[in-house]
């Protein structure tokens, strides 16, 4: 059943190079409610629990390095088809691959380093939104 939730968290590269602004103003106008959103910072510990589904690949430990290496923006976000749009609205991992106007190609830098992460499926947004945040910390 489709939840019309998506979460994001906006990672480390985008957020040191000072592109939280926009980025978050891109998905206002994009129709998207925020209803959960928080500054954190995730030790190697948090960010190798996030990522474990990924645990046994070769880029885990880079992934949680990179992830754990600055301040996040962590967000729940709300729109009819939003699993979809979010994604259509950040573009291909790769931002040489991602359409133009999409959040990858305007402020990623690279695959590593692509601004941010959208969920891929309700079940991982409802997964990684509780990861980051409790039941008073969402506007429902």
């Amino acid at each position: 059943m489709a939840t019309n939730r998506t979460f994001t968290m906006i990672k480390p590269d985008a957020f040191g190079a000072g592109n939280s602004g926009a980025i978050l103003k891109m998905i206002e106008e994009a129709g998207f409610k925020i209803i959960a959103l928080k500054t954190t910072r995730l030790d190697a510990k948090l960010a190798g629990e996030f990522y474990k589904v990924h645990q046994e690949r070769p880029f885990y430990a880079d992934l949680c390095k990179y992830m754990s290496s600055g301040p996040i923006i962590a967000a729940i976000l709300e729109k009819e088809n939003a699993i979809v749009d979010f994604r259509k609205l950040i573009g291909a991992t790769n931002p040489a691959d991602a359409e133009e106007g999409t959040i990858r190609k305007l402020y990623a830098t690279s695959i590593e380093a692509n601004a941010v992460h959208g969920s891929d499926s309700d079940e991982n947004a409802q997964i990684e939104g509780g990861f980051f945040f409790n039941a008073f910390e969402r506007i429902d």
